[in-house]
This record gives C-alpha cells, structure tokens and sequence, in this order.
C-alpha cells in the first residue's frame, strides 16, 4: 500500500470490511467528479459519457438495449442518442436482422479525439499496479468486477 492512510491499517475483519467498502465510496466519488469534469470539457453530461463507454465496451446495440442498461427510461434514452450524435461520439444505422430497428455504434473517431483526456489518469493508475505482485492484482481485478456488477444490480433494483 503506497496511500497517506498505510499506517491506520485495521486490525480486524470487521474493521477490514468497513475499510474496503469506505475506499469504494471515495473511488466512486472520485470516478463521479472525474466524469462529471470530462463531460463538461466535451460538452456532455456525465450520464452521455457513461452511455458512450457501455457502447464502446459492450459493442454496437439498440437504443432498447441502452436504455436498459442504463436503467433509463426510452424517451431519456432517446434525447441522450440525440445529444451523442450532435457531438459525432454516436451514429445509428439499419439493424440488419430487423429493419424497424437502428443499432447505436461508438464513433472510434471521437475516442482518438478525446483520448488525451485519459492519459494522465492512465499512467498514473498504471504506474500505481507496479505497486501490487500479479496475484494482488488479481484479486483487485476480480472484487472490482463483482462490485461493478453488484452495483449495477442494485441500480436496477431502483429503477
């Protein structure tokens, strides 16, 4: 551990817990503002960026199929779609098993553009890995997957 905090280590699971799910909150707020910041220098909101990185990292899908992971509400889905295509992050063409249909796909064009927003938080959680032996990073890899997708549940949950 390479943090400010490395000396009031817990002592006990209990304490341990506490400490793990508190560290969650301060990178969830920290993840929070740094959108909030990237969105407003591309002139977006932080939920348009969120719905570009589903688009990037699950691939090309339906507005239907965006809206549900999102947990958002088609005519919110609708007027986001809109927004990410005024910006040339987003383009829509024919779904070729149902023509009724568009499927959203995730401009790479934009991404080479706004990429240098990222290098800097990049390198410095990259040099932060060489910190940690590859099983430690294994295991933060594997609890940080599962709390995205138990938070993605519980975000559901409320919807």
């Amino acid at each position: 551990m390479t943090t400010h905090e490395e000396s009031a280590r817990p002592t006990g699971r209990e304490e341990l817990v506490d400490e793990v799910l508190l560290a969650g909150r301060e990178l969830s707020t920290a993840a929070v503002l740094f959108h909030a910041a990237l969105a407003a220098r591309q002139g977006l909101s932080a939920t348009d960026t969120k719905a570009l990185d589903l688009v990037a990292r699950l691939g090309p899908m339906t507005a239907g199929d965006l809206a549900r992971h999102l947990a958002l509400k088609p005519a919110s889905v609708t007027a986001l779609i809109g927004r990410l295509e005024d910006k040339d992050a987003l383009r829509k063409a024919p779904d070729p098993g149902d023509g009724r249909k568009v499927v959203l796909h995730f401009n790479e064009e934009f991404a080479a553009r706004n990429l240098h927003y990222f290098a800097d938080l990049v390198g410095s959680l990259r040099e932060l890995c060489e910190h940690y032996t590859d099983e430690q990073l294994a295991t933060i890899a594997s609890f940080t997957k599962e709390a995205a997708h138990r938070q993605a549940e519980a975000t559901q949950r409320l919807a």
